[in-house]
């Protein structure tokens, strides 16, 4: 299944049906009187997250929906049928927008949270609602009222413990195939995750889930290379694990690039808790690696771990460490 993590539908609620204007007209009965009924209401449209769906591609292929408009009044007092609403699927995690993509309608983060986005117009009234002791026949009735509309972005944020970051090939996907049930792409080329990834680490009787998104470089918040496009699933982390390629000419450097791109993009994004993860362990120079190691709790204050996706060793401790660290949050 195809990602797609942005969508804008527009939505239109039914409108109302209309009352109705009738009279009794029946042999044999000697005072007829007003006998229009109301309209039915029309249909809403309803947001409702749930587990089973991890992606907008939905919203890609129809962005247009509309409810049904209330069935009309009818003689005898017959009221209209309502329509049904519409309910729309989205993942847990989504976010509405209004069409200015900055007012938020709601924010669906738990499973089967469920929110209004437009309501149905309500039913006219029949002529026999008007009757009144000194007009026994009126001739009023009212039309439905219209049904609302709007044009609303979706936006998901994907919900995770732990959110994986780093430059292109520092090695995320293989630390998330390594210590997840997630199938990551791996290649021997920069940008070889186009899509964020979701995992489940399993350690002992602990879960955590963790998001990797695609690499970042300098001016991603610019629009360089793919962007700051999918940091938005990491906003909702409670923990920020910062993956540096050991082996590099410049790991200090390319450390201070993304810190700097996550700052840029959002600061409470750049204030998470952090741990860092010196990776590629083997195939570095040992004292070179443990120098770098101490350089990095110095600068930092922060928790440093040396590991090896490739070949799990320090995957163990760090999974640990991160556990922990979810905790305190």
């Amino acid at each position: 299944m195809k990602f797609l993590d942005e969508a804008k539908i527009y939505l239109k609620a039914g409108d109302g049906g209309d009352g109705c204007l009738s009279f009794r007209r029946e042999k044999y009965i000697e005072f007829g009187g007003p006998d229009g009924g109301a309209g039915g209401a029309g249909g809403s449209i309803y947001a409702l997250a749930v587990r089973d769906i991890n992606t907008l591609i939905d919203y890609r292929y129809k962005q247009h929906f509309k409810a049904r408009k209330g069935g009309n009044g009818a003689g005898q007092n017959k009221t209209g049928k309502s329509s049904e609403d519409i309910i729309l699927k989205v993942p847990v995690g989504t976010q509405i927008l209004d069409e200015d993509k900055y007012t938020e309608i709601a924010d669906l983060t738990e499973d089967g949270e469920k929110v209004l986005l437009v309501k149905g117009g309500r039913g006219g009234l029949g002529n026999s609602y008007f009757k009144t002791s000194t007009n026994q026949a009126p001739r009023k009735f009212q039309y439905g009222e219209p049904g609302e509309e709007r044009w609303v972005w979706l936006k998901l944020k994907l919900i995770a413990d732990i959110g994986l970051v780093g430059m292109p090939n520092a090695g995320k996907s293989t630390f998330i195939s390594a210590v997840t049930n997630a199938k990551a792409k791996i290649e021997a080329y920069p940008f070889s995750t186009l899509t964020p990834q979701l995992g489940m680490i399993k350690f002992y009787d602990k879960e955590l889930v963790i998001a990797d998104i695609p690499g970042l470089i300098e001016g991603a918040h610019l629009g360089k290379g793919l962007g700051d496009k999918f940091l938005a699933h990491v906003e909702r982390c409670s923990v920020i694990l910062h993956i540096v390629d050991a082996s590099q000419e410049d790991p200090w450097g390319n450390y201070k690039t993304i810190r700097a791109e996550l700052e840029k993009y959002d600061g409470k994004l750049y204030r998470k808790p952090e741990i860092i993860a010196l990776n590629k362990a083997d195939i570095c120079d040992l004292m070179l690696l443990k120098e770098l190691k101490r350089r990095f709790e110095t600068e930092t204050k922060r928790q440093v771990y040396t590991i090896s996706a490739a070949t799990k060793t320090g995957c163990d401790e760090l999974v640990s460490g991160l556990l922990q660290a979810v905790k305190r949050e």
